[in-house]
């Protein structure tokens, strides 16, 4: 847009009544006047004055087709920072609605997002809680941005360039998370011209010179692409246009290619009537020119998160040359070019019902679920840096299935991807069958083979090679349960819970006797094995003091549980029941204490790459009383007096049966599932064992339900 050389509103009114006749003019207006009154005498660096700045951020969003409350917050965005205006004066002239949205724009102008770690993540948090609060506070923010990346030859060189670094390391990305990737390519080549302005010409000269050589190629191109719609009947846009110099640059780092050897440089675009013509024109353009293998996405089958639909092809060309080409419809088009930012579209004065559209409550919260479990800095800022950074990359195992990677990933987080044992076992990798060292990175369309051993454990090394929240998670796991010293520290805490329980104390003499008893080299050994789940609290007791043993009362059931922090409540995970004698692991949650699951839980699979809630945790060694429900998934034989049998079976082993549920009912067979309170893991065997015994039990498991997460 041309700068405003004269302050009226009445240009914005009309752009903003093109798109939304219904909207509050007089609004609009005052607005403009009053933001206007409030930056009087205040000027930009170029010499202009300062509200030609908002009235450029809003005609902005006014482009984007957005609804009036953010148009006035674009006007009106800046005059609580930098003007006498307050917050109750805002409220006061337009409406509570606009005050929020003005005030959180106003928080994130104060965010030094580029400074150091701690403080960078710590505003990065406030950045995601005013992005949850309301989207619209960083469609304002991003349009901000825009107009003075546009406007930024007027700074001081210095200023120009951290202005630029912010730009490419934190705004761009976060415009493409959104799915505003048009914003997101003129951010990036805006500061690409500030950050690397040789770089920059030197793309844009060869893009010339091509023209030169090969002529028009996006019209020829084009027009190659209507004449196969036109042959196959499909009514359908096509659009050509040369990729962004700063899109070309970095290809050209990644590939370490020449600017004569990059292939698709140009991309199109063709817009159908519906989903149906998409696969048809696929088809088509797959007909008529080969396509290039692995640089195939279907992302209306699989959408993104942030709603965005469209299938990509390459293809080898006119003259051998490679082009992208994008498949999408109209309504899909639209999502793509607003991204989050469609929920809030209007058109004809009413919010568009565009069926692709997410809603960006739940957008924002898929985004920022993992970030609200960080528990340190550094944790937190690996996720956002992850989440919001990288693009991605396909590559495929040797038997042809994809795995989905960031940009940047290594054959290490290609190992972890496919499985945490896979990861753990690596020795090497093979690209594309040649032998690489492990911190390479992968590209689009690769093989990458795996290689294992027995015995291959992770290195600490290798947390600095991986990118993967998934893959960092798993090696610091597997670290973690080498550490010896924080074996021995769990195992002291296990030796004195135990001791004290039987009137003792855990002596350094007395766990030095107890382990010579154990024939275990020392006492450090001794607690190693304990805090390891080698040993039992209950055999180094009984190693000292069998007497103790066989006199022992019942654990209490609020203090069954080992190693939790002084204060900390546990409860158990219904999804897999744990009970005393089997392994567990503790997640924390907020307002939930700790939950503790089984080791081989599936639902400890979507928690992995949360490894700062993992808590190690063991049952108190003892006689644990008959209250740990666990559920039994049992098929008997619909005959007369069976289920009062087995339920007759289940009270001779001392358990209690607290609930019983008909899941299946045939004329020859019934399936319940039967929730009976026992003691630990033996108690559980010694119930099953004489069901399984019983010839009218046709099946019986133990019944796991995972919709029944915490």
């Amino acid at each position: 847009m041309s700068d405003i050389l004269e302050l009226d509103p009445e240009e914005l009114v009309a752009q903003v009544r093109a798109y939304n006749p219904k909207s509050n003019s007089d609004m609009i207006r005052d607005a403009f006047r009053y933001g206007d009154a409030m930056h009087e005498g205040q000027y930009r660096h170029s010499g202009e004055k300062y509200f030609t700045h908002p009235v450029a951020v809003a005609m902005i969003l006014a482009e984007m087709q957005l609804d009036d409350a953010t148009i006035i917050t674009a006007l009106l965005h800046d005059v609580i920072e930098d003007t006498k205006s307050t917050y109750g004066a805002v409220t006061d002239m337009f409406s509570s609605e606009v005050a929020e949205l003005v005030d959180g724009v106003t928080k994130l102008t104060n965010l030094q997002l580029s400074s150091s770690e701690t403080k960078q993540a710590e505003n990065f948090r406030k950045l995601f809680m005013a992005m949850s609060k309301d989207m619209r506070v960083i469609l304002v923010k991003l349009a901000d941005r825009l107009h003075n990346m546009r406007t930024i030859r007027a700074m001081r060189p210095d200023k120009q360039a951290q202005k630029s670094r912010e730009t490419m390391d934190i705004y761009a990305p976060l415009a493409g998370r959104m799915g505003m990737q048009w914003m997101r390519e003129e951010l990036e080549d805006l500061a690409f011209h500030v950050l690397n302005p040789e770089g920059r010409t030197s793309i844009i000269r060869r893009f010339i010179r091509l023209q030169k050589e090969s002529g028009d190629v996006i019209h020829k191109i084009t027009s190659d692409i209507r004449v196969e719609m036109e042959k196959t009947g499909i009514e359908a846009e096509v659009f050509g246009r040369a990729k962004k110099p700063y899109s070309i640059w970095r290809k050209m780092q990644e590939k370490e290619q020449s600017f004569s050897r990059l292939s698709d440089t140009y991309g199109f675009r063709v817009i159908t009537r519906n989903e149906a013509d998409c696969y048809r024109v696929l088809g088509a353009i797959h007909q008529r020119w080969r396509a290039v293998p692995g640089r195939f996405k279907d992302y209306i089958s699989q959408p993104k998160s942030n709603g965005y639909r469209s299938i990509h092809t390459t293809v080898s060309g006119r003259d051998g040359k490679r082009v992208e080409v994008q498949i999408r419809t109209r309504q899909m088009h639209e999502v793509a070019e607003a991204g989050v930012a469609a929920h809030w579209s209007y058109r004809d004065g009413v919010r568009v019902e565009n069926p692709f559209a997410v809603d960006p409550a739940k957008w924002i919260a898929t985004l920022t679920e993992r970030f609200e479990t960080a528990e340190d800095h550094d944790e937190f800022l690996e996720h956002v840096k992850l989440e919001m950074y990288s693009d991605q990359v396909f590559c495929f195992t040797p038997k042809g299935e994809v795995v989905k990677l960031p940009r940047g990933a290594t054959p290490l987080d290609f190992a972890y991807a496919i499985h945490t044992r896979i990861g753990n076992s690596c020795v090497g990798a093979k690209v594309d069958g040649i032998r690489v060292p492990l911190w390479t990175r992968v590209k689009n369309g690769q093989s990458v083979e795996i290689m294992t051993a027995e015995g291959q454990s992770p290195q600490a090394t290798w947390i600095d090679i991986v990118v993967t929240g998934r893959a960092k998670a798993a090696i610091r796991k597997s670290l973690r349960e080498e550490d010896r010293e924080r074996y021995v520290k769990l195992g002291r805490e296990l030796a004195r819970v135990a001791f004290e329980h039987v009137g003792r104390k855990a002596t350094d003499k007395a766990l030095s006797t107890a382990a010579k008893q154990l024939r275990l080299d020392n006492s450090d050994e001794l607690l190693a094995r304990l805090g390891s789940a080698e040993l039992t609290a209950r055999d180094v007791v009984s190693a000292l003091y069998p007497e103790a043993i066989s006199v022992e009362d019942e654990i209490d059931v609020a203090a069954a549980v080992v190693g939790l922090e002084p204060g900390q409540t546990f409860n158990r995970a219904q999804c897999c029941q744990p009970v005393p004698g089997e392994r567990i692991v503790g997640i924390t949650y907020r307002g939930k204490g700790v939950m503790i699951h089984t080791i081989d839980c599936q639902a400890l699979e979507e928690l992995a790459d949360d490894s700062g809630r993992w808590v190690d945790l063991q049952w108190h060694s003892g006689k644990h009383p008959a209250v740990h429900s666990v559920s039994l998934d049992i098929t008997i034989s619909n005959d007369a007096g069976v289920l009062g049998r087995i339920c007759s079976l289940i009270g001779e082993q001392n358990a209690n049966i607290s609930d019983l549920r008909f899941m299946d009912r045939k004329p020859d067979f019934y399936r319940l599932i039967v929730d009976v309170d026992l003691r630990d893991i033996e108690h559980l065997h010694a119930v099953m064992l004489i069901l399984e015994a019983d010839s009218d039990v046709a099946s019986l498991k133990r019944h796991r339900n995972l919709d029944r997460k915490p």
